[in-house]
């Protein structure tokens, strides 16, 4: 799979400078309290209520290149972050984005402080039991990445007794925990890199699209594929359960609206190098 497109994987900004670009694009590291107090209405579609207070609040990472990241000037960007705007702009409303760590933000939608969750969620069906998912927006396959010296990891089933490193809850963690794997729980994806790197872990697991962009940023990054899963897996927007279905219908018109239109595949096409956005 060729990726087209240079994109930064990763900025690191001071404080000062985060905070105001942080303003400049929408987004926020704070827990807006709009959404904490929209979320115990009742009686009312969330559909109903973001288009009321005339904004959609969107959980996300920001720090996992290409789906949602900073580039080079500080603005946030990515597909997912593309995607969310264009579904803003679909209902009507402004695009909210808030940034937090993965094991919080899908709790998040749960207890109503964010709206929607767009972040690469793969829709596995205990997270299906948990969240109303939209219809899928991308498919992934997933890959084990070792050390280019590493000759032990050959396929998902060496991945036994070995250690492993993905962020806590994440379907990475949970794949390599199914095959026997020991997973210490991170951050964010530099900071897997980095363990792998060292030779504190033995693997990591994550989207093939994550590594190629990772190595087109870092092409002299000594890691390689080892390993892809057979399965690819399907990626949806998930919402919470209960005062959600007016909302998920309008969002799944909108996806199928941009997969006819083919803006799902110029912006796959942009952020990925190929085309994600159909299985």
């Amino acid at each position: 799979m060729k990726m087209l497109n240079r994109r930064t994987f990763q900025l690191v900004l001071p404080v000062a400078l985060l905070s105001v670009v942080l303003g400049i694009s929408g987004c926020s590291k704070e827990e807006p309290v709009d959404a904490q107090t929209s979320a115990t209405q009742s009686g009312q579609d969330l559909l109903d209520q973001i288009r009321t207070k005339g904004k959609i609040v969107i959980a996300t990472e920001g720090t996992w290149s290409p789906w949602t990241f900073h580039d080079q000037s500080g603005k946030l960007t990515g597909y997912d972050i593309e995607v969310g705007r264009l579904i803003a702009q679909r209902l009507g409303v402004e695009p909210q984005f808030v940034e937090g760590k993965w094991d919080g933000l899908l709790a998040g939608i749960s207890a109503g402080r964010y709206d929607i969750m767009i972040n690469g969620v793969d829709m596995t069906p205990e997270r299906e039991k948990a969240y109303r998912f939209t219809e899928p927006y991308a498919y992934n396959r997933t890959v084990v990445i070792v050390s280019d010296q590493n000759t032990e990891i050959k396929s998902m089933q060496d991945l036994k007794g070995k250690q492993t490193a993905n962020t806590i809850s994440s379907t990475y963690a949970e794949i390599a925990e199914k095959y026997g794997a020991k997973v210490d729980g991170v951050d964010d994806l530099n900071q897997t890199f980095e363990l792998l790197l060292s030779g504190r872990i033995d693997a990591t697991l994550n989207a093939e699209v994550v590594y190629y962009d990772y190595k087109k940023v870092h092409p002299q990054a000594a890691v390689k594929i080892a390993a892809i899963a057979d399965e690819t897996t399907s990626v949806g927007i998930p919402l919470k359960k209960e005062g959600t279905e007016k909302l998920q219908a309008e969002l799944n018109k909108i996806l199928s609206d941009l997969r006819a239109s083919g803006e799902l595949s110029k912006l796959s096409t942009q952020f990925f190098g190929t085309d994600i956005s159909k299985k």
